[in-house]
């Protein structure tokens, strides 16, 4: 039987990889952006998208909505703008440990949760390591990543989670597409297929 890529093989599932959008992609929601695919089934695919910050918003703002007691330093700590869907819902990538409520693994190393006792533990500087907060988070329907991908609107390559956690936001797109061995500027803003 073929699947939507005509191939006669199952589709190649993104969880644990990042989308780099290329410069082509004009939608003001993906322009330039990283997204870390949390899950992708037959059913379509979610994402966080990683380098976007939320404007004028931080981790102080979550916490006093929530009323969450909180140190100063994670307080100061931008939230993201995880993507066009469920604007109204936290979601958290994060390191080890792996044991709060809602924790849902995407790689050996890095996980997704959503719920109040990972943002206490956060707060309180008590949670993992290495933390990120996002409002929102990207959706795919059944097989639509897919499409756009043979469309050439996204550069597929393995998270690296020194780009989610250790570099500047504005400095991520670029640093995703060279950790795949590509030079940005060469990266041409019209699609096409080979």
């Amino acid at each position: 039987m073929q699947n939507s890529f005509g191939q006669d093989q199952p589709p190649p599932f993104l969880k644990g990889q990042f989308l780099m959008a290329m410069p082509g992609l004009t939608d003001p929601n993906f322009f330039r952006t990283v997204t870390c695919i949390c899950e992708h089934s037959p059913e379509g695919a979610l994402g966080i998208v990683v380098n976007q910050e939320y404007p004028s918003l931080s981790a102080k703002d979550i916490f006093d909505e929530l009323k969450i007691a909180y140190k100063q330093g994670p307080a100061a700590v931008p939230v993201y703008l995880g993507g066009p869907v469920h604007l109204g819902e936290i979601f958290i990538l994060h390191g080890p440990p792996f044991e709060w409520e809602g924790c849902f693994r995407i790689t050996h190393t890095l996980a997704m949760s959503n719920t109040k006792d990972i943002l206490q533990a956060i707060a309180l500087e008590k949670g993992p390591k290495s933390w990120f907060i996002a409002l929102g988070c990207a959706g795919w329907g059944p097989y639509q990543l897919e499409s756009e991908i043979r469309q050439n609107s996204w550069l597929t390559g393995p998270v690296f989670e020194d780009i989610i956690f250790d570099i500047s936001a504005e400095a991520r797109w670029e640093a995703a597409v060279r950790k795949m061995g590509i030079d940005p500027s060469f990266l041409s803003d019209t699609a096409g297929n080979a």
